[in-house]
């Protein structure tokens, strides 16, 4: 698993590869919480990813929280079929914008 981030303006982007699991947890968790504080959107790219289990939703209501709940602008792209299904049946449509 590995993370990466790019900044363009005021959104971070992160790229996860591979497994996104426990694992993950922490440099995940620094990708976002160590940007500037001029994020204001961030976009979850999953082109790379080919898992994500339940500590991975979980991280990701952590950065919903961390970029203002409700009023967040997170978007979590790229997905293939299973992680898109996995995110589907989670109901995070509601809670993300996916595509």
């Amino acid at each position: 698993m590995s993370i990466g981030t790019s900044v363009s303006g005021n959104e971070l982007t992160v790229q996860v590869e591979g497994r996104f699991d426990f694992s993950a947890h922490q440099e995940f968790r620094d990708a976002y919480e160590k940007s500037d504080d001029s994020v204001k959107s961030y976009v979850i790219d999953m082109s790379k990813a080919t898992y994500l289990d339940s500590s991975a939703l979980g991280m990701l209501l952590l950065l919903r929280d961390h970029a203002g709940g409700d009023t967040a602008q997170v978007r979590i792209t790229r997905c293939n079929q299973d992680v898109k299904k996995i995110l589907t049946i989670s109901n995070f449509e509601q809670l993300f914008s996916i595509d």
